[in-house]
């Protein structure tokens, strides 16, 4: 597809950040939506910003953990809007914990919504997609899909696993001549939430000096605002790319992700010790 006008995406986590950003974009590009997620509040808002522009907007409160609730959704939109071309599969969280300290709690929590709200999403929605005779999938996953990261194990387990899921999917697609494509996205620092509502344990804060300088350490680095990572991930989808590195620093961190483990790994243990000598 080669432009989005009259056409139904689908999107989670749509009440902030990237999700809220493609929802309006789209919404000045003509697109009709579908948008969830599980906070209420900040959905509506985003709905009220898509409003009034010409297009339909449904909602749903959802949680992309629960497997029920994503097919029935996925069926509530094609019983609303007649079809859809597009899943942003973009809803997720964050936990900060070392492997030795971190709970089962926070792990499961983290996975059912990073790599099985994607996994659900992307099933959920494929027949409908094909149905349409024009569809393409767009999965979230991030730089730390690309390089792993001390106290981002269970980011790390998500965010590589959507990228492997998704890239298996593109080239099923592309086996069997579907009509429906896939891309990857791997954004950078981007001004979000994610990291002001993450779940951040004592290793990992004493890592970064603290819980508040942990969250507020994101802040300073995340240079990308949402809206240009939104026209960045349309951009990709537009062209039909399979893969999509969001912001400066994302196209530095794959570079860099293409080193031997040796240096990769040393660099970044190396920086954690003199961040912790610092402080």
């Amino acid at each position: 597809m080669t432009h989005f006008n009259g056409r139904v995406a689908a999107i989670t986590g749509a009440g902030s950040g990237i999700g809220r950003a493609l929802a309006t974009t789209l919404a000045e590009r003509g697109a009709h939506l579908a948008l969830s997620d599980i906070d209420e509040t900040g959905l509506a808002e985003t709905v009220a910003r898509c409003e009034g522009r010409g297009v339909k907007v449904t909602h749903q409160r959802l949680d992309v953990a629960d497997r029920d609730a994503i097919y029935a959704w996925a069926d509530q939109v094609v019983a609303d809007h007649g079809e859809v071309n597009f899943i942003f599969n973009n809803a997720g969280v964050a936990v900060a914990a070392n492997v030795a300290t971190m709970t089962d709690e926070d792990l499961h929590w983290l996975i059912d919504i990073n790599l099985w709200g994607v996994v659900n999403g992307t099933r959920a929605f494929l027949p409908h997609l094909e149905a349409s005779g024009e569809g393409h999938v767009v999965n979230l996953s991030s730089v730390f899909g690309l390089i792993s990261v001390p106290s981002q194990s269970a980011y790390n387990i998500s965010k590589f696993a959507v990228r492997g899921f998704t890239d298996a999917l593109r080239m099923e697609l592309d086996i069997a001549g579907s009509p429906v494509r896939a891309t990857t996205v791997h954004p950078g620092g981007v001004k979000t939430n994610i990291a002001r509502r993450a779940r951040i344990d004592s290793s990992a804060a004493a890592i970064a000096g603290g819980d508040e300088e942990a969250r507020n350490s994101f802040d300073r680095i995340a240079r990308t605002t949402p809206e240009d990572a939104a026209k960045e991930i349309l951009a990709a989808v537009e062209r039909d790319r399979r893969r999509v590195l969001v912001g400066i620093d994302g196209k530095i961190i794959d570079l860099f992700s293409r080193l031997p483990a040796v240096v990769t790994q040393g660099v970044l243990v190396w920086g954690a010790k003199l961040g912790g000598r610092r402080r």
